[in-house]
């Protein structure tokens, strides 16, 4: 049995890297000549709280139940078959518990970015992917959600960033990139070196629909830097 967990493990891992090789082969490409090109402040030391990296989320589709244990949350994003020993209220069923949590990925996800923004469809989120497209260059984005939609995607190339917004919208015809125009990023020059992404940005974004509704975000970044 957990051969077989291990094994769907690696497979959805791989899914995982292909999907991402994708999105950056694709977003990058298609919004980087329209982001103004942000010049990176390096320092030897980041100040800052950054105690965020201490909390941590279950997976989507997951949260703590009244008996204080993890199980399925609203919205029908677990396994199917755990679905079907649940009792009434939602609590696994005593004699099921043992297939139940090797069904459940119930994963403490440890938060990588701490963030405010103003965007459409943007309602929050803690995470945040950073990959090495090559030995001077990563590509970053944030991850969606139930209630957010929107995409925070960052690409630095040596001492230059750029970023954007990606909506992928609920709304037809909603989808929309939002270009960067201005703003800062600094990022540990030390922490940089052990392959750990620690930064503070604030970034602002076009925004044509409505133009007097200004587009920004800002936060902190602490997490490790993956390969591709």
């Amino acid at each position: 049995m957990l051969r077989q967990k291990l094994q769907k493990i690696d497979r959805a891992e791989v899914k995982l890297r292909l999907i991402i090789f994708v999105i950056i082969l694709t977003c990058s490409n298609a919004w980087g000549q329209d982001s103004k090109p942000i010049k990176i402040k390096w320092v030897d030391k980041l100040s800052g709280d950054f105690s965020f990296t201490n909390n941590w989320s279950y997976p989507l589709g997951v949260e703590m139940k009244s008996d204080g244990k993890a199980g399925c949350a609203d919205g029908g994003f677990c396994p199917q078959r755990c679905y079907s020993i649940l009792d009434s209220n939602g609590i696994v069923l005593k004699d099921s518990s043992l297939i139940f949590y090797q069904l459940l990925d119930t994963t403490h996800q440890f938060h990588s970015i701490q963030c405010e923004a103003w965007c459409y469809e943007w309602a929050g989120t803690d995470f945040i992917e950073v990959f090495r497209k090559s030995n001077d260059s990563i590509f970053c984005f944030t991850t969606t959600g139930i209630a957010t939609h929107c995409s925070l995607q960052i690409e630095i190339i040596k001492n230059i960033c750029k970023a954007a917004i990606d909506l992928n919208s609920i709304t037809p015809d909603g989808s929309n990139i939002y270009y960067c125009t201005d703003g800062y990023i600094t990022i540990d020059k030390t922490f940089w070196k052990k392959g750990i992404m620690k930064a503070k940005f604030n970034f602002n974004f076009e925004n044509k629909d409505e133009p007097k509704k200004p587009i920004y975000w800002k936060g902190k970044i602490y997490t490790k830097i993956k390969p591709t």
